[in-house]
């Protein structure tokens, strides 16, 4: 079982399939199982290479508070351990978070970049209405347990569309998401990390080639944060799916076929080594 370490801190990983290098970055409370949907999809095309971030899965326990920022060093830390210089990297949710600081900390590392449901973060980062039911919904779900809180966010997780005719992958992607559920304190710790997330004002540093994908009915990040990177990354293209909220890996299959074949045109393809002069 392969383990990446930064500091004090380790890292379970895995790698899937063979290709280019593609770091998949998780959101809250999500482990490797929680990409079960999107895994098969790219490493059809790429090196898939996936970790638990601290604090779940069969990472490191952390008792402290802890920033996007020293997540991106975990993420290099990964990198380092799969043996890989440089690497298309997806994050979704609270990992397009972890995505930012790492492009913007190691712009060497990154070939191109994939933001998923995501924000800038600050002032610039667009919330739920105080008194929306999501909103809600955030501040009792601590008092439930993972399948109970799982279950009580399908309305606020899952598009319309998905919640009336695709009860079967919403059933399916609770089951993995469930299945090594965080500690509730958790959920805290990396609540905290992505509330002190601000990268607005360095955003245009960023020089990799950039896609923000978006579901149109996401309550918990709302879709005008997705406008906001879009204009504010140079040259960053804009990937909105009418069908689809938060998870939109569930409610849009296509999404995950859209991003390989973005991450595709960006690939560098190594020079074949002349065999004749070796």
């Amino acid at each position: 079982m392969p383990f990446a370490r930064n500091g004090s801190i380790t890292l379970h990983w895995e790698s899937f399939g063979a290709g280019p290098a593609l770091l998949l970055l998780a959101g809250q409370g999500m482990t490797i199982d929680g990409w079960w949907a999107t895994i098969p999809v790219l490493a059809r095309s790429f090196r898939v290479i996936a970790f638990d971030n601290r604090d779940t899965g069969r990472s490191s326990r952390v008792r402290w508070r802890y920033s996007a920022a020293q997540m991106a060093e975990d993420a290099a830390a990964v990198l380092d351990a799969a043996g890989e210089r440089r690497a298309h990297v997806y994050g979704i949710s609270m990992g397009s978070l972890v995505a930012q600081e790492l492009a913007l900390r190691h712009p060497d590392r990154v070939e191109a970049l994939v933001l998923g449901a995501s924000s800038a973060g600050g002032y610039a980062a667009y919330k739920p209405s105080p008194s929306s039911l999501a909103q809600t919904f955030l501040v009792r779900a601590g008092a439930m347990g993972a399948e109970e809180a799982e279950w009580a966010a399908v309305p606020y997780t899952y598009a319309e569309r998905t919640r009336r005719h695709h009860l079967d992958r919403i059933g399916a992607d609770i089951a993995h998401r469930v299945s090594s559920p965080p500690e509730p304190l958790v959920y805290l710790r990396q609540a905290a990390a992505v509330a002190a997330h601000d990268a607005y004002q360095r955003l245009n540093r960023l020089s990799a080639p950039t896609l923000v994908v978006h579901g149109e009915q996401d309550v918990f990040v709302p879709p005008v944060n997705a406008l906001v990177l879009a204009e504010k990354i140079p040259a960053a293209q804009l990937q909105l799916w009418p069908n689809a909220a938060h998870m939109y890996t569930i409610d849009e299959p296509k999404a995950d076929q859209e991003i390989a074949q973005f991450l595709l045109g960006q690939s560098v393809v190594e020079p074949m080594r002349n065999l004749a002069a070796a």
